[in-house]
């Protein structure tokens, strides 16, 4: 599909955008926060997300970047304000800035608040200013060590060099930056203090997030990296003065201030203390698949309608029909005797 069709329909929708209802769940949770993998390909092999010897999709089965701009407009059509892009590595998708492009329309319109991406920042010295330029203001970067060699083996193939000249790229342009940080028993607990002053003197938010019981990753287990960040946020404590603060970024991290920094630091936890009560994210792979709940199986099909007819109204029907699906809580679980992934699919694959 052009995207001059695209336009077209996008014109029809938000002319009667206030007649349609808005996404809300069987738990009156608005859905206001949409992330969608544009990609399931990824130039690392992070240890805790894929195995190394992945299996990606057939281009067939992707969705082009005419159906994800289709697709995530008739989301913010339905009152989604924040929409997320992610992979794999959503950088390594071919002609990605025009989807960028195409969909920094809904910011200047007004119906969209943010444009961002999850990234682990390889191609950013590439498209930092790029990024800038559609509109995008801030983003995450995925970054597990300050250590070279550890760095090369918990991505695999990762160079860290690159990433650190990614994010001076990405400040350079003006993008401001949050850094993603796995924790990882047995990897990178020794190096949380020296994290957070290495973020926040460069100005930059850091969070801790659990490693997520998703998809088999080859050799070790879920429970060997599993780092509880109750017991984290315990040992920083001892190092830092952290006082709670009620700041969000529309996502499910926590945060406190660091008082010797200065700067926030947050704690993404599905596991010790889940945050469903407030889930106000769908997920959207690759595929045209819709999550409900990143830590559920239950799907449901997006391309199908989206490819059956030009209009948007299969599309929303299914849409409508999915969310009156969305759970109200995850079934993660780490312990002795669930040390199989709680679900077969890679977080690659669902997206970020």
């Amino acid at each position: 599909m052009a995207m001059d069709r695209v336009d077209t329909l996008e014109l029809d929708d938000f002319a009667g955008v206030s007649g349609r209802a808005e996404l809300v769940d069987p738990f009156g949770r608005a859905i206001s926060y949409l992330r969608v993998s544009v990609t399931d390909r990824c130039d690392f092999r992070c240890a805790y997300c894929m195995a190394e010897n992945m299996s990606f999709l057939p281009k067939a089965e992707i969705l082009s970047l005419e159906e994800l701009d289709r697709l995530c407009s008739a989301f913010v059509a339905r009152g989604v304000r924040k929409l997320r892009l992610t992979g794999g590595e959503p950088l390594v998708r071919r002609e990605i800035m025009t989807l960028f492009g195409s969909l920094s329309r809904h910011l200047r319109s007004g119906h969209l608040d943010e444009l961002t991406l999850t990234t682990n920042g390889s191609q950013l010295a590439k498209y930092a200013a790029d990024l800038k330029a559609a509109g995008v203001k801030r983003i995450n970067v995925s970054l597990d060590t300050l250590d070279p060699d550890k760095f090369r083996a918990i991505t695999r193939w990762g160079s860290l060099d690159r990433v650190l000249e990614g994010i001076d790229a990405a400040q350079a342009a003006g993008l401001k930056v949050k850094i993603n940080t796995v924790a990882l028993r047995g990897f990178n607990e020794d190096e949380f203090p020296s994290l957070v002053e290495w973020a926040h003197g460069r100005g930059m938010d850091l969070t801790l997030i659990e490693v997520m019981p998703l998809g088999e990753i080859g050799e070790g287990g879920r429970l060997d990296q599993y780092l509880p960040l109750s017991m984290v946020r315990a040992w920083l404590a001892e190092r830092f003065s952290l006082s709670d603060i009620d700041y969000r970024t529309g996502g499910p991290a926590r945060y406190v201030r660091v008082a010797e920094t200065g700067g926030r630091l947050g704690f993404i936890t599905p596991l010790t203390h889940n945050f469903c009560e407030s889930c106000n994210r769908v997920r959207v792979t690759c595929t045209g698949t819709l999550y409900m709940c990143l830590g559920q199986a239950d799907s449901a099909d997006l391309r199908k309608p989206l490819r059956a007819s030009e209009g948007n109204d299969l599309l929303y029907a299914a849409i409508d029909e999915a969310i009156g699906r969305k759970p109200k809580g995850h079934d993660f679980i780490i312990d002795r005797r669930h040390q199989r992934p709680a679900l077969s699919r890679h977080m690659s694959v669902t997206g970020g």
